[in-house]
């Protein structure tokens, strides 16, 4: 489809637009325009809400990001947001930020470089990016960084020891990249705060928690340090209530900060307001969105550009039925439920070409019946293997998330890896906290009913509950304990890198992340592909403009975060992949709007 034919008719009918129906929220001029039934020149009978130099589309890290740097450079902005809530997949987070050479990780002395860097993220994305666009990250992130510590409450601490996932790769580090937000008190946010999005997992009551510290409380039952990070989340919790603040962190605190940020720079966010299409002119550059408030439809005109930070596809059934591999669905995903791709396909309407779409950023997920949980220390953790349906065992369980979900999908091609299964004895279950389930505490009964668990008291009788053969399933216990007591795992390799030792109990010798089972009863929980949302998207360049298929430009059009295809391609580099290049992208197309 040309660029011509798919931009929206100038002659849209707003059925049932009256008085009222669309103020809430918009510009005082915009409302009584609107209230009086006039259009505003050159859209007929389409209302116009307002103009501005810069309008953005979402929300989340990415869209506050770049309208927070819109307006400190000096021009107008306005948010417009699908959801009744701020903050998108980024509040629901844990908030991990993956960002070379930042002040943060400078200051606690981690011994980057830019040359270690860029080493790094070429041997991690390989060529399925351009050059100058890992640049373009590279160089702009600490900038990002700095200006938003600048220009908004949020402060960030280095996740020490949260190591890069390929830690082997040349330029890769132990030690880590990643940071997180500090705490952040809600009520800098006064009413506004009513309005983030929930976190997807609560900090539990009377606690202040960061996301470096679940690695020790899961431990907390075993080990010093995780008993001392415990009592320490509760001290903070305490003073903090002592204080009569309201403490955020991770991802709440860092939709929390940025709206902040806005709010002192008197950028207006718009909830209820979801992109319908973007509008372009004769030439094809585009000059504004469409967007709807109570189901009428209206336009907001961008003076200087738009920036789609709207998020992935991972909510919407067709695209990830169209594009991605089966299994697939949108049942196994913890992104934002409002993700369902409205930014990317308003850009393909406007002539953009997509990449990465048959991509997400994925992860094992157990399917609870309250919704999926992303398992990230559980899989790890020693004591715990995971099996396909004929009973064997095939990856390394404490890889990197993505990589572990790569592997199910592509093993499944011929069938019987999806779902997988994590195995785990009593022993297990005595020594670490499981999702928010405490260590010897029953697993409520709803998970078994729901098939996401099974209990029983013989390898044999579980390996019936989940149709796995019974000698195969003991066959791959057995050697996988031979495994663990010999401290090494010649058939997946799990423990070589320094990354596996992440979520690891430090007590187990001699390899962290390999304990045998041998207590029982002995557990199973069905094991999914899922994700944190989807990487494809609008492919853009080094400056995150648009691009068509041809290589050309759709002028006024930027995108970043999950709607513009990933900077990081088919891989994962650290802790926040997604978070980081979102907000540094966000950061560069409002640089670029405004004039470099």
């Amino acid at each position: 489809m040309s660029a011509r034919a798919a931009r929206p008719s100038r002659r849209t009918v707003l059925a049932g637009t009256g008085a009222g129906v669309i103020t809430a929220g918009l510009p005082a001029a915009a409302a009584r325009a609107t209230a009086a039934g006039t259009t505003g020149a050159g859209t007929d009978e389409t209302p116009v809400l307002g103009e501005y130099d810069v309008v953005v589309v979402g929300s989340g890290a990415a869209g506050m990001t770049a309208a927070l740097t819109a307006a400190h450079r000096g021009l107008s902005c306005v948010v417009v947001e699908k959801a009744g809530t701020f903050g998108g997949s980024a509040a629901r987070s844990g908030a991990g930020i993956w960002l070379p050479n930042n002040s943060v990780i400078l200051a606690a002395g981690v011994p980057d470089t830019p040359d270690k860097a860029a080493r790094y993220l070429a041997a991690v994305v390989g060529p399925d990016v351009p050059a100058a666009r890992q640049q373009a990250f590279l160089a702009n992130g600490p900038r990002m960084l700095d200006f938003v510590m600048a220009n908004s409450p949020l402060r960030f601490r280095y996740m020490e020891g949260y190591s890069d996932y390929y830690p082997d790769l040349p330029g890769g580090l132990a030690g880590g990249r990643s940071i997180e937000p500090d705490q952040i008190d809600g009520n800098v946010l006064g009413a506004e705060l009513a309005h983030l999005n929930p976190a997807y997992m609560p900090v539990p009551a009377g606690m202040v928690v960061f996301s470096a510290d679940y690695k020790w409380l899961t431990l907390a039952a075993v080990n010093a340090k995780g008993l001392a990070v415990s009592t320490e989340c509760l001290a903070r919790g305490t003073k903090a209530a002592l204080l009569g603040q309201k403490p955020l962190t991770m991802g709440q605190a860092l939709a929390a900060g940025l709206r902040a940020g806005l709010m002192r720079a008197g950028v207006p966010v718009w909830l209820d307001t979801p992109l319908a299409d973007l509008v372009q002119d004769a030439s094809g550059a585009v000059t504004g969105v469409v967007v709807e408030q109570g189901g009428v439809r209206g336009v907001v005109r961008a003076r200087r550009g738009v920036v789609v930070g709207s998020g992935g596809f991972e909510h919407n059934a067709s695209m990830r039925a169209q594009y991605q591999q089966q299994p697939i669905g949108t049942a196994w995903t913890v992104g934002a439920k409002e993700n369902t791709g409205d930014g990317i396909r308003a850009g393909q309407r406007a002539g953009a070409a997509l990449a990465l779409m048959e991509d997400a950023w994925w992860g094992p997920a157990i399917p609870l019946p309250e919704e999926p949980y992303f398992c990230l220390a559980e899989r790890t953790l020693p004591g715990g293997l995971v099996v396909n349906q004929a009973g064997a065992r095939f990856v390394n369980e404490a890889a990197p998330y993505s990589d572990v979900v790569h592997v199910m999908y592509e093993k499944d091609r011929s069938g019987g890896h999806i779902p997988a299964w994590l195995i785990v004895d009593q022993n297990y279950r005595n020594r670490y906290l499981f999702k928010d389930v405490a260590p010897t505490f029953v697993f409520p009964d709803s998970w078994y009913a729901s098939g996401a668990v099974r209990r029983a008291w013989s390898l044999d009788a579980l390996a019936q509950q989940i149709g796995v053969p019974a000698a195969a399933l003991k066959a791959a216990v057995n050697r996988f304990n031979g495994q663990a007591w010999s401290g090494t795992d010649p058939d997946q390799h799990r423990g070589d890198s320094a990354y596996d030792h992440y979520y690891t109990d430090p007590a187990v010798c001699p390899n962290s992340c390999l304990a045998p089972l041998w207590l029982p009863p002995y557990y199973a929980f069905k094991i999914v592909p899922g994700d944190l949302g989807t990487k494809g998207g609008m492919v853009t360049d080094a400056r995150a403009r648009v691009l068509r298929a041809d290589g050309s430009v759709i002028r006024g059009l930027y995108a970043a975060g999950n709607a513009s295809a990933a900077v990081m391609g088919h891989s994962y580099a650290g802790a926040g992949s997604t978070i980081g290049p979102a907000m540094t992208f966000g950061y560069v197309a409002a640089n670029d709007i405004a004039g470099g």
